[in-house]
């Protein structure tokens, strides 16, 4: 996280358009990834998606209303196979 605020320092994601690059919410989806990524324990990760998926409600429930019947029972049936893999490693 310190790297993303010294990169905003120098760079200034704001003033090329990326303002949402260092919103709360976003920075709360890269320490979830961060977790999941490259600790052994995915509980903290877990959670902390859980958490950012609470606060992007609106933004979810946008793109599952877009999908087609099709596709959302097929990104439900990835998620779940994803889910169980990571739980059975």
């Amino acid at each position: 996280m310190g790297i993303l605020y010294l990169a905003d320092r120098l760079i200034g994601f704001s003033s090329h358009g990326l303002s949402w690059v260092m919103q709360k919410d976003t920075m709360l989806l890269y320490a979830a990834v961060a977790f999941l990524w490259f600790k052994a324990d995915k509980s903290v990760g877990i959670i902390l998606a859980g958490i950012w998926l609470i606060q992007n409600i609106g933004l979810v429930t946008t793109l599952l209303g877009q999908m087609s019947g099709y596709l959302l029972p097929a990104s439900l049936l990835l998620i779940g196979i994803l889910l169980y893999w990571l739980s059975s490693r």
